[in-house]
């Protein structure tokens, strides 16, 4: 896998996809793909946007997607009218890298389409990229993997990952970072996981050590060591903290309580299983411990059935909620 490691300007953005709509209309004849190819050779970023947009356009074929739509109808559109115009930039802000701004705004499927690898509620998948590095993607999460000569970076957009990195003998030139919306993750030979959660990033680290340099304050940056976990925003690093093997058995499959709050435990399950699994206010403190497979919620909430006076109520397959029995 591999996307450009800096920014592609605007302006080239902007003119690649003129270039993709002008390809994909009605009137793309001989004179306009040599004209495009002569384009392509101008400047080493053109190529980049060109292979960017290419890649992108690829994952939306044969999916009914919404940026899809924008540029069939945008590429049948007079090039010199104004919503030609207002689809040309915003295209260009999504195909260079806007996606993840789109996505948090609700779009989570385009954020799936455009991002270099994701995983579906419920899902995990294993990865190992160029330099031997292994990502392991948890349940609902997406990832851009950006790969350079200077630079070997994955963009954690949503989710979960864990990371064992790879021995790369170019290591010293090309240091490996992990870019998330609140920080840098920078790790020095190890295995870690990082997680995105709603206010903060989460990073537990079982090997090694991993520098955190946030976004907004770089003063702030700390070091975690192997054994430790920490939150941290954008402008601060909170206290690590002992890192339970509990808090990452996720990565083999598995969800390991002790003691934890049932509505806790709960909220932990409803990552892993489509539409909203909710806790009545009245067992929210009832206590979970144990192991428990991640394969099949619904057998989980079935063992909590038998072991705590609950019962589960199923409005329908995607409503679920846990109440007093």
């Amino acid at each position: 896998m591999s996307a450009p490691g800096h920014a592609i300007p605007p302006h080239v953005a902007r003119a690649a996809v003129e270039w993709l709509l002008a390809l994909q209309g009605h009137g793309a004849d001989d004179a306009t793909r040599a004209a495009w190819r002569n384009w392509l050779t101008q400047h080493p970023d053109h190529a980049r946007a060109w292979s960017h947009i290419e890649a992108v356009n690829a994952r939306l074929r044969s999916v009914a997607s919404p940026l899809a739509a924008t540029v069939a109808r945008a590429a049948l559109t007079p090039p010199r009218s104004a919503s030609r115009r207002q689809a040309v930039t915003a295209l260009a802000t999504v195909f260079a890298g806007g996606a993840a701004v789109w996505a948090a705004k609700g779009h989570a499927p385009l954020q799936d389409w455009l991002a270099d690898a994701h995983t579906a509620v419920g899902e995990q998948r294993q990865l190992t990229l160029d330099d031997g590095t292994q990502v392991r993607l948890n349940t609902d999460t997406a990832i851009d993997v950006a790969f350079t000569a200077d630079e070997r970076r994955i963009n954690l957009l949503r989710g979960e990952i864990f990371i064992e990195t790879g021995q790369d003998p170019r290591a010293a030139r090309r240091p490996f970072v992990v870019a998330t919306r609140d920080a840098t993750l920078q790790p020095l030979g190890t295995r870690f996981a990082v997680r995105q959660l709603a206010d903060a990033g989460w990073i537990g680290v079982t090997e090694g050590a991993v520098a955190i340099r946030p976004q907004a304050n770089t003063s702030a940056s700390r070091v975690i060591v192997a054994g430790w976990q920490a939150r941290y925003t954008s402008g601060a690093v909170d206290a690590h903290r002992t890192l339970p093997n509990s808090d990452i058995a996720w990565k083999d499959g598995m969800l390991v309580a002790t003691d934890m709050p049932l509505a806790e435990f709960l909220s932990e399950i409803d990552r892993y299983r489509p539409g909203r699994l909710r806790c009545d206010p009245a067992v929210a403190n009832l206590r979970v411990s144990g192991t428990f497979p991640l394969a099949n919620t619904n057998r989980i909430l079935d063992a909590l059935r038998t072991a705590l006076p609950i019962r589960i109520h199923y409005l329908t397959r995607y409503w679920t909620t846990v109440l007093p029995a």
